[in-house]
């Protein structure tokens, strides 16, 4: 499922992606019934050059121009170009400059050399807002020129040493913090103020004091979180196609929003709520929350994807997004396994035989059914039996159960199971009150028990036997270790975990309940 909604979603973004190096340049002016962009690159190497644009995460070819003469470079087409950023780029795919594109920037003349100093050879020839960004990048070049000059001359030997250059880089950043704070002011309402917006931190200036003295850092921090998206318009898919969009909107569910999944699943509903549903900007970041929950490597946080599925796809608020609608319907699938498997979320029970019973299991023919039409005459023929040999989960009594599943010629396996007996020996000194449910998820008997017996592993060693569980399906088995932690209500406190996590989480289970109390 990973893979198809992984190429769906890349087929969404549009197909072509070109090597995305982010230089920024340049901006334009006149609104025409089609576009023309007229770039005279003197000494161009180039044969062909790419008209490119900003979406999201992507850079996608908007235009090519086959046929460079003298440097002369023509984009041209009957419809308007979208607003955003946009690029030209060499015959090798590295970019020359960028420029914006808005309502009333259609029609654009530009000219410089192919240089390394092209950011200050580039000129407009017919736009003075062009200019006066062009100055703010030239402005940005030198200031960094001179940091780096500076930074080379100074030998980090001393504490003073590095105090002084720390010092030198916070001027500069505050000098190019006041500097694109007029600019977006000086040029308040065009496309390009509302980009630089984008780029720009929102930081308290006048930091108070706090109890002890020193900076409030809890003021500090509520002041950046509130005035974050401060004059964004997420309803104008411009800001979708702006080089800073992404960058913006990862920092702040990676490090602005508080990191819970009920938290991170408020914040999602408050961004889309800001954005036109059915818009490109609307579909993009549906998507991209989508995707990004659903494969998040951070154990509790599927309970976002499961969110994006109950609120979005369930209720048609994802309908259109995707060109295969039959992707909607697999979210929708694969969100419904996931949520009774939710940290918090009570286990669901097994009805397991133990290990030890194979051999009556083989006896009473299960081991010789060859479809699920002999499987069900087997077992019902020997059911009351059966009954009375199931070990349930829901019967372990213990503060922590772990429950296992694993297989013993699975490679990970037999590196993962000797560490988790080591910590679950290290639990038992520290007298912690746990057992482990140890699922085997093949039916080749003699070879368990071969292992069990070698590896002494004094746990409810169990495999379902009579074929009634489907442990695939019902707690996501799709490879081997599979490891939950279940408290004593058999509530999951913990799951995926790695063998030699077990004590850490155990430890951190049992802080926070005392906490809690």
């Amino acid at each position: 499922f990973k893979e198809i909604f992984k190429r769906k979603y890349s087929l969404f973004m549009k197909k072509l992606l070109v090597t995305s190096i982010f230089c920024f340049s340049s901006l334009f002016t006149v609104a025409q019934s089609g576009y023309e962009i007229t770039i005279n690159l003197k000494n161009a190497p180039d044969t062909l050059a790419y008209l490119t644009y900003y979406q999201f995460d992507k850079t996608l070819i908007k235009d090519t121009c086959t046929n460079i003469e003298n440097g002369k470079i023509v984009f041209k087409g009957k419809g308007k170009l979208d607003k955003g950023i946009y690029s030209l780029v060499s015959q090798a795919k590295s970019i020359y400059f960028d420029f914006f594109i808005d309502d009333n920037t259609q029609k654009l003349e530009l000219k410089t050399e192919a240089s390394p100093n092209i950011g200050k050879e580039l000129t407009a020839l017919n736009s003075p807002l062009e200019n006066d960004f062009f100055s703010y990048v030239q402005y940005i070049n030198q200031q960094n020129k001179d940091f780096q000059t500076y930074k080379q001359t100074v030998k980090l030997v001393t504490k003073k040493d590095t105090l002084a250059l720390n010092s030198r880089q916070k001027e500069i950043e505050k000098s190019i913090n006041d500097f694109e704070e007029k600019f977006i002011a000086d040029h308040k309402g065009t496309y390009i103020a509302d980009v630089m917006n984008l780029k720009s931190e929102k930081l308290l200036k006048d930091i108070p004091k706090a109890s002890n003295g020193r900076p409030d850092s809890i003021q500090v921090y509520n002041y950046y979180r509130k005035h974050y998206w401060d004059n964004v318009d997420f309803k104008d898919d411009g800001v979708i196609r702006n080089p800073f969009f992404n960058t913006k909107i990862k920092r702040y569910f990676e490090s602005v929003v508080v990191m819970h999944p009920d938290s991170i699943s408020v914040e999602i509903d408050r961004i889309m709520n800001k954005t036109k549903p059915g818009s490109l900007t609307y579909k993009l970041l549906l998507a991209h929350f989508t995707y990004t929950y659903e494969t998040t490597k951070i154990m509790g946080f599927d309970k976002v994807f499961v969110h994006m599925s109950d609120n979005y796809f369930k209720t048609g608020k994802a309908n259109g997004i995707y060109d295969d609608e039959d992707v909607v319907q697999k979210i929708i699938k694969r969100a419904d396994k996931l949520k009774p498997l939710l940290i918090g979320a009570t286990a669901q029970d097994l009805f397991m035989i133990r290990a030890e019973d194979f051999p009556k299991m083989k006896a009473m023919g299960f081991e010789d059914a060859k479809n699920s039409e002999e499987m069900t005459n087997v077992y019902y023929k020997n059911v009351d039996q059966v009954s009375k040999m199931y070990v349930k989960l829901s019967d372990v009594k213990a503060d922590y159960t772990v429950l296992l599943f694993w297989d013993v010629d699975c490679g990970h396996c037999q590196k993962e199971i000797p560490v988790l007996l080591e910590q679950y020996n290290e639990l038992l000194k520290e007298k912690k009150d746990i057992k482990v449910f140890s699922v085997y998820m093949q039916h080749e008997g003699d070879k368990y028990l071969k292992y069990i017996d070698e590896h002494k592993l004094p746990w409810i060693n169990v495999y379902d036997g009579a074929h009634y569980n489907n442990a695939v399906e019902k707690y996501d088995v799709y490879s081997t270790p599979v490891t939950y932690i279940l408290d004593k209500n058999k509530v999951i406190k913990a799951k995926r975990i790695d063998a030699n996590q077990l004590k850490t989480i155990i430890n951190a289970i049992e802080y926070e309940s005392k906490k809690g109390k």
